[in-house]
């Protein structure tokens, strides 16, 4: 075997981000980070959770949300403390508001402590409010070490605060979410947003109303849960709705299952970022409907990868889903293109643009560089 000489020893990441206990975009794509490093010659990544489980008697008082705050705040900073120790940078999944200063927060502070580079993965798309707001926010972001977000729309937000961030877009899992070519698009929906306001699962109900009126066979699954799970419900039956199936939350490692046996994916939330859902049904060749939320138009460009429709227009989001029933040959051209564009999401991309900002950090901070041969 050919000896390849000294090479540089792993780079050590403690990555802060919640479990798949808290299913959600962040949980989903810290998995994703994680699970692609594995056995990587040149990054040792592993998982600081965010909602680790308290010890012995304490794991009782999660099931009350005011003590499930405070024993989970317990438990996590002296994780930090004992984790970050043993690593070259920390990379911290971010949100906003409360979850902000419960969760990112204590990261940065504690590795600012350990004199330790900061990396923060903010992936909100309710930051230009939380930006607004939040003096400390704004404060705690100028002075972390490196900002990456997943989409222009955020790099976006963040230059109007005088923050500096890189794109680095999330990944998608195209062995999981195997490409079938629909050929014809049937009338089976899928949509995968939790039931909360931002995401207005209500407007998709109200659209598939419209759709169902000229598709009579048309079918909706809802994957997902949340605040607002009753009050969908009782919209179905209100709306007169039929073929509505609530599939409950689904693991990450499943809900290819529902992307693979529906045709059209549809969302219609009011506040986004980078939705690896959209990512998700472009892999799967589902033709996507979406309202223009946020960073969504970075990644769909209406009439190439996708249709979008006005955000809370539930009579545009039903145009647009009857025009892809009704047309196949646009339906077949959005389907293809949608799925050549996830070329760009894939690892290999991906890996490079995160090796690069972890290497810049090391070198900046000059954390040393053993070598092996």
């Amino acid at each position: 075997m050919t000896d390849r000489g000294p090479r540089t020893r792993q780079l050590k990441i403690a990555i802060v981000a919640p479990t798949l206990s808290i299913l959600g975009g962040q949980a989903v794509q810290a998995d994703r980070l994680l699970r692609a490093w594995e056995d990587d010659p040149d990054v040792q990544a592993w998982l600081v959770p965010v909602n680790p489980a308290p010890p012995g008697l304490l794991r009782h008082l999660l099931r009350f949300r005011g003590p499930r705050t405070v024993v989970t705040q317990l438990t996590y900073w002296p994780l930090l403390v004992r984790e970050l120790r043993r690593a070259d940078i920390v990379h911290v999944f971010s949100a906003s508001y409360l979850s902000f200063i419960l969760s990112p927060l204590p990261a940065i502070l504690i590795a600012r402590l350990l004199g330790k580079p900061v990396l923060v993965n903010y992936r909100s798309g309710e930051a230009p409010d939380h930006l607004r707001r939040s003096a400390l926010a704004r404060r705690v972001l100028r002075a972390s070490d490196r900002n990456v977000v997943p989409s222009p729309f955020l790099q976006r937000v963040f230059g109007e605060f005088g923050i500096e961030a890189v794109v680095i877009p999330n990944i998608v899992d195209v062995e999981r979410f195997a490409f079938r070519a629909r050929k014809p698009v049937r009338p089976v929906l899928l949509s995968t947003r939790n039931f909360e306001p931002l995401y207005n699962v209500a407007c998709t109900l109200r659209a598939f109303q419209i759709i169902q009126q000229r598709h009579r066979n048309a079918g909706l699954t809802l994957v997902g849960g949340g605040a607002q799970e009753s009050v969908l419900r009782r919209l179905v039956d209100q709306l007169g709705l039929r073929h509505v199936h609530f599939a409950g939350r689904v693991s990450p490692h499943d809900i290819w299952r529902y992307y693979a046996a529906s045709d059209i994916y549809v969302q219609t939330p009011d506040i986004d970022n980078m939705p690896s859902s959209v990512l998700e049904a472009f892999a799967s060749g589902c033709v996507t409907v979406s309202t223009d939320a946020g960073g969504v138009p970075a990644i769909l460009t209406s009439e190439v990868h996708g249709l979008l429709a006005p955000c809370g227009d539930h009579d545009a989001v039903a145009d647009r889903v009857c025009r892809v029933l009704e047309d196949p040959d646009l339906a077949e051209r959005l389907a293809l293109r949608a799925h050549e564009s996830c070329s760009r999401y894939l690892w290999p991309a991906v890996r490079a643009q995160w090796l690069e900002v972890y290497s810049s950090l090391v070198h900046a901070r000059g954390v040393p560089q053993q070598t092996t041969t």
